[in-house]
């Protein structure tokens, strides 16, 4: 990342990493797949080693949505009272489908933060 940044013109990260891009030039791929990070952009060449997003997008979508599917699953079950199977036709989808796709904007989001804030691992001052 000693890169020189002034050859691209500053990105949003929150686009760029909504829409996969690259957090340098805002145009290369960032995911080879789903959710695979690439090595390098192939559009300026920048190496993604520096991206770990680790756990943290995965939590947040846990609890997005778990909140959002949960909620609306007892909402339908007071409501409407429905059998059985039609929860599992309606909420098994929408949990997986609505957390693969947020699970991959998050991703995109945090690696694009972390290239943006300069982010590294943890450091001890010992002098």
């Amino acid at each position: 990342m000693d890169e020189d940044k002034a050859l691209y013109p500053p990105v949003d990260p929150f686009s760029a990493g909504a829409r996969g891009r690259c957090p340098r030039c805002g145009e290369g791929k960032l995911f080879d797949g789903l959710l695979k990070v690439r090595p390098a952009c192939t559009n300026c060449g920048l190496d993604y080693s520096f991206a770990d997003s680790g756990d943290g997008p995965v939590v947040f979508v846990l609890l997005i949505v778990g909140f959002v599917v949960v909620g609306a699953a007892l909402w339908m079950e007071v409501n409407y009272n429905p059998p059985l199977w039609v929860h599992f036709l309606l909420w098994i989808p929408l949990v997986i489908g609505l957390g693969l796709w947020l699970t991959r904007v998050l991703k995109g989001l945090l690696i694009t933060l972390q290239y943006r804030n300069n982010a590294r691992p943890g450091e001890i001052d010992r002098g």
